[in-house]
């Protein structure tokens, strides 16, 4: 199926009207004393937050579905169907380094993606202290954190070596280890944007384990350990509503199921990709565009592939993150 982009876009537009007032809330309370504006915005996490300069053309690609040309051209443009963080720069007029398009470049662009493939809670330290080699952070700057979905798949894939209290134990230790660094962004002087975990256990991925085990059932084993992690995370950080702005893309993802349709969203568990046309090894959301999409694959679905989201759910993310970064009392 191909899907144009101005569907894309009227469907992205409707999703985000809805969702605003379910995924965001402030840690604490208060209201903004004056409008924050960013001078940067600098992203840590993991592929969620990810642009990959691909062809060294500052058009990169995105683990999701990337927006074409048009449907007879299949040039990726990276500066539609943005990612979450992606948005949150937009807002304030900046941009990142990897999607600067010749046609409206910006000059030295100061905003980084520190997010890194596969990265877990641990990974953050090394993601910051890079950022601070290079260009400390301060006052003035934004700073966008989602990791810790990865630590979720790690720890659930030594099942049933480990056992779940084994595995719990570590997910926690994850979401503390993730919260400390978010409360050492606050500390340095940036305004956090810090977005929970999806439900793994609502994921194409935990669908697929559910069916190839019957152990226990294994979704909502990555249910409780997403959980999990996302209480640490909740517990550990900085609640005085001035630094940190808080997502919880969790209560969106649980809602799905009981309520198909929610937000335009009426397939939460199958992948809209179809990696079989992957040209990369492995094959990967990474090129996948909306040309390369399942039969009737279409912007009503929740995930671009396994576990990560689709176009329109980091749309929804994104426009979340943008309202909380604009009335969090920062």
């Amino acid at each position: 199926m191909r899907v144009k982009l101005s569907e894309v876009g009227r469907r992205m537009r409707a999703a985000v009207a809805l969702s605003a007032g379910v995924l965001a809330v402030s840690c604490g309370g208060g209201q903004q004393v004056s409008p924050f504006i960013a001078s940067r915005v600098v992203s840590f996490g993991d592929e969620t937050s990810l642009i990959v300069d691909l062809h060294g053309d500052s058009n990169g690609s995105k683990y999701t579905v990337n927006a074409t040309v048009s449907s007879d051209d299949s040039t990726v443009v990276c500066g539609l169907s943005p990612i979450w963080n992606q948005s949150v720069a937009a807002s304030y007029g900046l941009v990142f380094p990897e999607c600067n398009l010749a046609s409206v470049a910006v000059t030295a662009p100061t905003s980084r993606i520190r997010a890194t493939l596969n990265a877990v809670a641990a990974d953050l330290v090394a993601q910051i202290d890079a950022q601070q080699a290079d260009a400390p952070l301060g006052a003035g700057d934004l700073v966008t954190v989602l990791v810790g979905e990865n630590d979720v798949i790690a720890q659930y894939l030594q099942y049933p070596v480990l056992s779940e209290v084994v595995l719990t134990a570590n997910v926690q230790a994850a979401g503390v280890e993730a919260g400390q660094q978010v409360n050492r962004l606050a500390n340095l002087g940036a305004k956090v944007i810090l977005s929970t975990i999806p439900d793994v256990g609502i994921t194409p991925f935990a669908v697929a384990e559910r069916m190839a085990h019957a152990d226990t059932d294994r979704a909502a084993l990555l249910t409780r350990l997403s959980q999990s992690f996302n209480t640490s995370l909740r517990s550990t950080i900085l609640n005085d509503g001035r630094r940190i702005g808080l997502v919880l893309l969790d209560e969106l993802v649980s809602s799905l199921p009981a309520n198909p349709g929610l937000d335009g969203f009426t397939n939460s568990t199958d992948a809209v990709c179809d990696l079989s046309l992957s040209m990369l090894t492995p094959p990967s959301s990474l090129d996948c565009t909306s040309q390369t999409l399942v039969v009737n694959g279409s912007t009503a679905y929740f995930w671009a592939d396994d576990r990560h989201l689709s176009a329109s759910a980091q749309s929804v993310l994104g426009s979340t993150a943008i309202t909380r970064s604009r009335n969090n009392p920062f």
